[in-house]
């Protein structure tokens, strides 16, 4: 289900996460308002007054980072503001996502506007013009400490607006920056004094995809409730673990929610209802069943936290110097990246255990001994076929790099600029991993939920729950029930594209509402 909408107003109001992934993954348009351009006018008006003062200012008329200390003639400063961006534009590696540049284009855009750094407003204007013209700069993964911001990354986007560089053009067809800004009729800028130094000191790409991350892991951790309640189901588990009275004596708001979409999911179940009696023998379900919504509950409340530091950073003004409202231009560490740094982290450790707990349910379907009646690996003849055996491989491997991307960026921190800029985040880092996570559980949530609708169908003639059953009917919109062995791969992607694309939530609530 797509957040698209038709435009994003930039300046005045913050944005929200879904603001970001509409502009960044939709194509959605920016607009600039007239109250916007006076602010930036503003802004450039305490910037070149200070240009033509005699009192050095930091990146307006002396050099940066470890080289602040010289004093730069005024006509040398254009030259200054060319070279700052030509010698940042500086990284390595492989390109980064579409979306990706484009978050990092949209959030830097954001502090432009708020006419707190300075810039004329043709370069507000030129950035916007990019975004709303599809050219996406070429960014590559490796140059950003997380530190002064993201320098090399938003280098090269600085790069691009200047006219140079290498961008991708609406139809991604790789072109040089002049040809693509030509053809879209943008004409490149010409920086003036601190405006290089202002388009390259923000958190802007691990907020970027910080937002990306929390509204994917929104879905997410709905979708991880729904392949949790249909594990249940299938090995004949019971929800009685997840009534509100218990889950009351422990009262996290996520596990609240969590345990309240298990409820809702399982609610009318002939297959719990089957085994609800007092010929039931079994005392208690395994960790995986039982304490699913403690865990995704755990991961539920980390992302209400990265919400709500999203929330404050997409509120910010990153940039150093900035220009105050009162007209000084004042120095300032609030590029530092840490508090996007450590919640990206987080994410990744709530990501990797979410995923681990899945795991361990899709094993219990596949083992004799511990399915309670299912067929071995869910084969159509065990021996002869392996059924999901392999599946639940790749299961394991994903959970295993997932355990070593929850390794923290953020604890690293590695010297640079002759020791001027001798503490960083690596929160660039930390969302990179983050966004490889993300993938690792979409994926083995896919793995889960084909599984637990194959064995569904072996409970057969016993029918699951309203809800479970209109996301059983959905997966099988995509691919076949149980028979004999067949290609898996392209069915396992093809419901990780149902996770992906909002369908397996939207089935689930066509019948019940989900927190």
């Amino acid at each position: 289900m797509s957040t698209a909408v038709a435009s994003v107003a930039v300046g005045g109001a913050p944005l929200t996460p879904a603001q970001v992934l509409s502009v960044a993954r939709d194509g959605a348009r920016v607009v600039l308002s007239e109250e916007t351009r006076k602010a930036v006018r503003h802004g450039r008006e305490q910037v070149e007054a200070l240009a033509r003062g005699e009192v050095p200012a930091y990146g307006v008329s002396t050099g940066f980072g470890a080289l602040a200390t010289r004093h730069i003639a005024p006509d040398l400063r254009a030259r200054l503001q060319r070279s700052l961006i030509r010698s940042h534009a500086a990284g390595a590696g492989p390109e980064v996502e579409r979306e990706v540049v484009r978050a990092l284009m949209l959030l830097r855009l954001r502090t432009l506007a708020s006419g707190n750094t300075g810039v004329e407003v043709a370069t507000v204007e030129t950035l916007a013009a990019l975004l709303n013209a599809q050219i996406t700069p070429v960014v590559h993964e490796y140059g950003s400490l997380g530190c002064s911001g993201d320098l090399a990354p938003l280098s090269h986007v600085a790069l691009a607006l200047m006219g140079e560089g290498r961008v991708r053009d609406a139809d991604g067809e790789l072109k040089d920056a002049q040809e693509a800004l030509a053809a879209a009729g943008v004409q490149p800028v010409e920086l003036g004094a601190k405006e290089g130094l202002a388009l390259i000191n923000g958190t802007d790409g691990m907020l970027g995809m910080l937002a990306m991350a929390c509204m994917d892991l929104e879905r997410l951790l709905k979708v991880a409730d729904i392949t949790a309640a249909m594990s249940v189901e299938a090995l004949l588990g019971t929800d009685r673990v997840f009534a509100e009275e218990l889950q009351r004596l422990r009262p996290h708001p996520g596990q609240a929610a969590s345990a309240a979409n298990l409820r809702a999911m399982l609610a009318d179940s002939p297959i719990v209802a089957s085994h609800r009696g007092p010929d039931c023998n079994r005392v208690q379900d395994a960790y995986s069943l039982r304490c699913a919504p403690q865990v995704a509950g755990a991961a539920r409340d980390t992302l209400s936290h990265a919400l709500l530091v999203a929330g404050r950073e997409l509120d910010s003004v990153i940039d150093n110097p900035v220009v105050l409202d009162d007209g000084r231009v004042e120095s300032n560490g609030n590029f530092h990246g840490a508090p996007v740094a450590y919640v990206l982290d987080f994410l990744a450790v709530a990501v990797a255990d979410t995923a681990s707990i899945a795991e361990r349910r899709t094993d219990r379907m596949l083992d004799v001994s511990r399915s309670h009646g299912l067929p071995a690996f869910l084969a159509d003849d065990p021996g002869v076929d392996s059924g999901h055996m392999i599946a639940q491989y790749t299961q394991a491997a994903i959970v295993s790099e997932l355990k070593r991307l929850a390794v923290p960026a953020s604890v690293d921190s590695i010297p640079s600029s002759a020791m001027q800029e001798d503490h960083v985040s690596m929160g660039w880092s930390a969302a990179r991993k983050l966004r490889r996570a993300v993938d690792g559980l979409t994926n083995v949530l896919a793995v889960e939920l084909l599984t637990a609708a194959r064995a569904l169908d072996l409970r057969s003639p016993l029918e699951p729950g309203p809800a479970t059953g209109a996301v059983l009917r959905t997966v099988r919109e995509k691919v076949g029930g149980p028979g004999p062995d067949r290609y898996l791969a392209p069915e396992i992607a093809a419901v990780a594209a149902l996770v992906t694309d909002g369908s397996v939530v939207a089935a689930a609530e066509s019948v019940t509402p989900l927190a």
